[in-house]
Formats: C-alpha cells, structure tokens, sequence
C-alpha cells in the first residue's frame, strides 16, 4: 500500500506545472537581461572601452583610475553623507508622524494623503520645485529678508561646502510619506492588547514603543531600509535637476558619474568600473537584508 500511494503521489517537479511553464519567460528575462547584463559591465569593466565596447583588457587600469578621479571621491563622499543623513532622518520623521496618525486624530486620511503626495511625483519635479524654493533670489532667503530679516542667509544650493544638504531637504520632502505609510502600517499590525497591557503595568508610552513596538516592526523597518537604500545609491535626478553636480563637482553623486562617462565623455570602460563599485554597494545592502529576511528565519524556525 505504501509503494502504491508513493506511486500516485505526483513528483514535486510536475506540481504547478502551468505556474511553472508561465514563469519561464521572466526567468529567461531575468537571466539574460539583468544577470548576463551585470556579468558584461563587470567583464568590460577591465577593458579600455572607449565608444564601443572591445576587448582590449587593461586589467585593474580603469578602477585605478576611477578612484584616483577627484570626483569619483568627492561623489562617493556626497552619497555617504547623504545616504547616513537620509536613512536617519527618514526612519526617525517618518516613525515619528506614523505614531502620530495612529492615534487616531480626525482627518487622518487627508493628512496621510498630503504627506504622501509628494511621492507621487517624479525626482526631476521635486528637484525643480525645491530649486525655486531654495534659490536665494525668491526662495526662501528672499522671502525672508522680504519681512525686515535683511540678514538672513540660506542658499544651500549655491554654496558648494554645504550644497549636499540642499538636496537632502528635497529627497526628505519627498520620501518621507513612503515611509511613514510603511511605519503606519506596521504599527496597525501591532496586537491593540499589548497597548492594554503597557497602560495597566504604568509603562511610560516612549518605553513601550521603544522596548516593545520597535522590535516587533523588525521587518517592517529591514523591508523600510532596504528601499531607503536603494534609492540612495541610484540617486541622480534630484542632483540633475537642482544643480547638475555643482558648483563645480560639489554636489557630484556616483550615479552621475556613470552617466557623464558613458554617454558625455564615451568612455564606456570608465564607466563600467565606476558601475561595477556601484553595483557591490548594491550587494553589501541586499546580501544582509536577504540573510536577515530568509537565512535568519529558516534558522529560527
């Protein structure tokens, strides 16, 4: 009997065979496109490419030269203070105004809505909208020197030691709402009994967030930074359009970078390189997150 009901068991491999067969085609898209692209940017990486791609191998040549570029460093220090600065500020603001909208305050849909417009809208937008907020002629500065304040000076977008900071303000206003939906989110997955609990022990409401609610929302906050990552590596439109990498190469962010060298200056192998180090940034963020979010659990479980 035993022998007989293996038999009738269906072999793994043919279960969800229809799911299985519709699923090639992105395998294949997955595989060709992203992997066989990834492995032809590193592999051109090492060549001196200039136009077109060739084989003409110069080993480490292009990385050498990649991080001896004055700009290539000065864009990897943009992007580490932005990115520090960016993943603080948005888990802190947008944890902050998701406690706030879960106290159930009236008009919470209309709040959720205005904070999280901004998203809707595209990098390019965002960047033009803040440049006229921060221009020092009728921005902010003016309008405050409009009302008597003739002293006031704020034009970060100009001034090349703190440009950076500029266009933090304007990735701030605008990802900010994302974050605070996916805290709020979180925070109404927490059991209403625990909340009871806090209040009858006389834990103080910042204990219990910070002892008990914060570490239950652990995926939500990995899932929260690991998008916050991501868009702090592929960075460019808000640099593009508030100030094209300036003054001069102060505001420089790798994504740039990449861009300028492959279709500006047509130095492909350049620009490989500088991909390539972009792309191992990617890895150190999602190597970690994959480990945390399945390795992790399957060890728990």
């Amino acid at each position: 009997m035993t022998g007989q009901a293996k038999a009738g068991r269906p072999n793994k491999l043919l279960r969800n065979l229809n799911a299985k067969i519709a699923s090639i085609p992105m395998i294949l898209t997955a595989l060709v496109i992203f992997v066989g692209g990834t492995f032809w940017t590193v592999f051109y990486s090492f060549t001196n490419s200039k136009l077109l791609p060739r084989l003409s191998f110069v080993g480490i040549d292009q990385y050498e030269r990649l991080w001896a570029a004055p700009r290539w460093v000065t864009a990897i220090q943009n992007l580490a203070v932005y990115g520090i600065l960016s993943l603080i500020f948005s888990l802190v603001i947008g944890f902050m105004l998701a406690a706030l909208m879960d106290q159930k305050i009236r008009f919470e849909n209309t709040f959720r809505t205005i904070f999280l417009y901004p998203f809707a809208l595209s990098f390019i937008v965002t960047g033009l909208v803040w440049q006229w907020v921060l221009n020092p002629d009728f921005g902010i500065q003016a309008v405050v020197r409009s009302v008597g304040w003739t002293s006031f000076t704020f034009n970060p977008l100009y001034t090349p030691e703190i440009v950076i900071y500029g266009i933090l303000i304007a990735a701030l206003w605008q990802g900010t709402g994302l974050v605070m939906c996916l805290m709020l989110a979180g925070l109404r997955g927490i059991d209403e009994d625990i909340w009871k609990a806090a209040r009858v022990d006389g834990i103080p409401m910042w204990k219990t967030y910070l002892f008990i609610v914060i570490p239950m929302m652990r995926p939500v906050f990995i899932t929260t930074i690991v998008i916050i990552a991501s868009g702090i590596v592929k960075v460019y439109d808000l640099v593009v359009a508030q100030t094209s990498g300036g003054p001069g190469i102060s505001s420089e962010v790798p994504a740039k970078y990449v861009y300028d060298y492959m279709f500006q200056a047509q130095n492909l192998g350049q620009g490989f390189a500088a991909s390539t180090m972009m792309l191992v940034t990617v890895a150190i963020i999602i190597v970690p997150w994959a480990y945390l979010e399945f390795g992790g659990g399957r060890k728990r479980g």
